[in-house]
């Protein structure tokens, strides 16, 4: 086992320092096979750079597969992290202390991943350029490009502004990595004048990041429904692709606590009512995106537009039937019956009902782009669209990625939020009493 001579018996918190400063064999080997799948990853990419777009399943009437669908997952997860948090802070639910940071890293990391998807999908990368050279304000490409990064941005700071804290006290307990913690820290002491600047530097953050979330998810369903393609061109679009995002984020949000509750032993911070508060949350989500998807379809059918109708018997009881009700068992009829019950309401539950949200929702995607692509509306004939080992390969390297990011993530910094959860000791037992005796009816 690989341990830095760090006094950990001084922190009141010290399980949540051990990931840091201790860390057994098995650490290393997951982070091997997956630097592994990540090169092989990188190789087949390379490969697709040389030879081009043809190592793909694209074709001509299919021209946006696996890369796209992975993008609009991936940028969805990432509403996971800063929304969730940044509406469990406002509405001042103290059972959010040990799962903000891990919802707000799963955000950075997420984007990164899902930003880098559009340039897969390029033949030559090099043509990302154009959008700065020759980019049109008409275009939902470039809206797309502008709400990304100005949500990486400030989801970042987001992460970044509330760990200041801990990282001083990393700082303070040196190690190999001291160099670094003195920088991040930015000189912090713990002041009252700190704390005052730190929680207004919070509050202001978790407020301009709320919008910024709900624009980015719109602004990738304008990519879709400001065509005129049958399948994609619908009002519904918008609060269709938000609600699909945070019903994702949060699915993978439960399945990383349970992974890391699990392998660091954070039995006594990430507890069973918070897996039964997200687990309602996820059902009250499915629900919604049930409601949303029948709104969907009920108006194309009783519309009843030809091309239209086409793409939806082509999902319905065509080729692409298999991947559309595997969505409705996996998004709906599966976390219902599981989550609908409080005795299947249990960590296990929980962690099957996200997994199956999770594949749910890539087919969600998958659904979306390439039915409406196969059946063009000129006199073509229909598309097929079966992805290659390379497609599958960049999508291995990504889920990668997401994994690697994380555990060196927890390598370096706690996962849960140390000073908030101090915070929630000594002030949030008696700020929730306060709370509750102002609203309570006969109390003065």
């Amino acid at each position: 086992m690989s341990k830095q001579k760090v006094n950990l018996e001084s922190e009141p918190e010290a399980a949540l320092f051990r990931p840091i400063y201790e860390t057994g064999k098995g650490y290393y080997i997951v982070i091997g096979i997956f630097i592994a799948i990540f090169l092989w990853a990188a190789f087949m990419y390379f490969n697709q750079i040389r030879f081009g777009l043809g190592v793909t399943g694209m074709n001509q009437t299919i021209t946006w597969g696996f890369y796209i669908v992975n993008f609009v997952f991936f940028i969805g997860i990432s509403h996971a992290g800063t929304l969730i948090s940044a509406i469990l802070r406002l509405s001042k639910a103290e059972w959010r202390r040990p799962i903000t940071r891990m919802a707000e890293v799963i955000t950075a990391i997420v984007l990164a991943i899902g930003g880098l998807h559009p340039i897969l999908d390029l033949g030559r990368p090099d043509r990302m350029l154009y959008l700065v050279e020759a980019g049109r304000l008409q275009s939902p490409l470039l809206w797309d490009v502008t709400s990304i990064t100005a949500y990486f941005t400030a989801s970042t700071v987001y992460l970044y502004v509330p760990m200041i804290p801990d990282i001083a006290r990393l700082r303070d307990q040196g190690g190999k990595l001291k160099w670094l913690y003195s920088f991040l820290s930015w000189g912090w002491t713990g002041t009252e004048h700190q704390k005052k600047v730190l929680n207004k530097a919070i509050n202001i953050l978790m407020v301009m990041v709320i919008p910024i979330a709900i624009s980015v998810h719109t602004v990738i369903s304008y990519i879709f429904s400001m065509t005129l393609q049958p399948g994609w061109h619908s009002t519904i679009f918008g609060p269709y692709f938000v609600v699909g995002a945070i019903f994702s984020g949060i699915a993978a949000l439960l399945i990383v606590m349970i992974a890391f509750r699990k392998v660091f032993h954070l039995e006594n911070y990430l507890k069973e009512i918070h897996f039964k508060y997200l687990g309602t949350l996820l059902l009250i989500m499915s629900i919604i995106w049930f409601y949303f998807t029948f709104s969907e379809y009920l108006t194309g059918i009783f519309a009843a537009e030809p091309h239209e109708m086409h793409i939806i018997l082509y999902k319905f009881t065509g080729p692409f039937a298999i991947f559309f009700w595997g969505m409705v068992l996996c998004n709906f009829i599966i976390p219902v019956i599981i989550l609908s019950f409080n005795k299947f309401k249990t960590i296990t539950g929980v962690l099957i009902s996200s997994i199956t949200v999770v594949i749910g929702m890539w087919l969600e995607r998958f659904i979306i782009v390439v039915p409406s692509l196969a059946n063009p509306r000129m006199e073509l004939p229909m598309g097929i669209y079966i992805p290659t080992i390379t497609e599958w390969a960049l999508l291995a390297g990504g889920i990668s990625v997401f994994i690697l990011g994380f555990m060196v993530f927890a390598k370096i910094f706690p996962l849960i939020s140390v000073w908030e959860i101090e915070e929630g000791r000594k002030q949030g037992l008696k700020e929730v009493e306060e709370r509750i005796h102002s609203y309570l009816p006969g109390t003065p």
